[in-house]
């Protein structure tokens, strides 16, 4: 099973981010501070640097783009779903 990660909200990461920039404290100083590890830290001072207060928000689970999620690689109208499960029932039956 694998770790449940936690999460920041965007207030808390420019928290962090303006302790490091405003304050001029270290990586390590902010995350001792917060309770969090450097790397973090470091990772949302380096996405506010290239992207501003938006580079802060959670990205992970988000479809990019005009059309969200996976395109369908073929169009499946009710014709051709029941063809396709016919063929394979039959392929089937006839290797049982």
């Amino acid at each position: 099973m694998g770790k449940i990660r936690k999460t920041y909200d965007v207030k808390f990461k420019k928290k962090a981010v303006d302790l490091y920039f405003k304050e001029g404290m270290g990586y390590k100083t902010v995350a001792r501070k917060l309770g969090i590890a450097h790397a973090m830290v470091r990772r949302w001072v380096k996405h506010y640097e290239q992207e501003g207060i938006q580079g802060l928000e959670e990205k992970r689970g988000k479809a990019k783009g005009p059309s969200k999620g996976r395109p369908r690689t073929r169009p499946e109208d009710p014709e051709t779903k029941i063809k396709h499960y016919i063929f394979n029932f039959c392929n089937y039956s006839a290797t049982s």
